[in-house]
């Protein structure tokens, strides 16, 4: 339509870019392109900006591999980011304009990973619709463990146990700016160890981002005698605390470092939020779940929230032209 124009971005809108990220209705931090370009690198960036009759009404974080676009997989989540008055046809229109001009630059199709729906300000589940009127293909559906801070649910035996153990090893909490000892001395041993794995960001990124983010990336480390034991990195946004990284060393039970950190987290640090999202727990592309992992945190009263993965094929987006009657 003649009202809707799709930009491919580039660094000449980084501040509308970022300008619209801070009042849309479904984004948080990790939009902003400070955040999305720390690992440009790694990507071939083909996010896009979407506009109706000059004003931008949508963006898209996304990179191109292959024959493909897809929703950002530097970010944890993405799909479309709207502005917060968005009225459905509206979003109806973007879509399709996105996908004819996906059409046209010669892709085949669109992976959405879809943002959890704990982190919107607005209700905002319409291209959940629109996958269904798309015959989209749902490949692969994560489950998070999240807590309603305004309805918790009582913190088990089990986790006030290793907390009382905290108390009684007096363990020492502590809000730091630096992640050098959690990273060399107990995150980067761990996955290595467990998962045969690294960190997703290295030391060196996660220090540029708090730098860009001091207010959005917390970094807590537990400590028994003024060593090191345990600690976690809290991604904040508006309404979620989110801890993007746990680990303890190899006495976190017998000291219950883990549980003395999360009950002291959900009860006083973050006690204003409306979620605490522990992340997901699943392994094998989302067909598997870590069931120590998910004990551990449904412990603290987090229940199952999902998140949704989709492949679109572009060339569908005739199917969106009757939707309405």
């Amino acid at each position: 339509m003649e009202d809707y124009k799709v930009v491919r971005y580039s660094s000449l809108n980084y501040v509308e870019w970022n300008a619209f990220v801070s009042k849309a209705k479904n984004a948080t931090f990790l939009f902003h392109r400070d955040f999305m370009d720390y690992h440009q690198d790694r990507f071939e960036d083909f996010s896009l900006l979407v506009y109706q009759k000059d004003k931008l009404v949508a963006i898209l974080p996304a990179n191109e591999h292959e024959n493909k676009v897809y929703s950002h997989q530097g970010l944890t989540y993405g799909g479309l980011v709207l502005n917060e008055v968005i009225k459905f046809e509206v979003v109806l229109e973007v879509f399709k304009e996105l996908l004819m001009y996906l059409s046209s630059s010669g892709f085949e199709s669109l992976i959405l990973k879809q943002i959890p729906s704990i982190y919107n300000t607005v209700i905002s589940e319409e291209i959940q619709y629109l996958m269904f009127i798309l015959k989209a293909e749902l490949i692969r559906r994560d489950t998070l463990s999240v807590i309603d801070l305004n309805n918790k649910i009582k913190i088990s035996n089990n986790r006030m146990e290793g907390f009382k153990r905290g108390k009684k090893h007096r363990l020492v909490i502590k809000e730091e700016d630096s992640f050098d000892l959690f990273w060399n001395n107990i995150l980067i041993k761990n996955l290595k160890e467990k998962h045969q794995a690294k960190p997703v960001h290295s030391l060196n990124e996660i220090i540029l981002l708090k730098k860009n983010f001091p207010r959005n990336i917390r970094q807590f480390n537990v400590y028994k005698d003024d060593r090191i034991v345990a600690g976690t990195t809290v991604f904040e946004s508006k309404s979620v605390a989110h801890s993007q990284y746990i680990s303890g060393d190899e006495n976190k039970n017998m000291l219950g470092s883990l549980d003395f950190l999360h009950v002291h987290l959900i009860n006083d640090v973050f006690k204003n939020k409306k979620y605490f999202d522990f992340g997901t727990s699943n392994e094998s592309n989302g067909l598997q779940i870590n069931r120590g992992l998910q004990f551990w945190k449904e412990g603290f009263g987090a229940r199952t929230l999902t998140q949704d993965f989709y492949q679109v094929k572009i060339d569908n987006y005739q199917l969106l032209n009757n939707v309405f009657v």
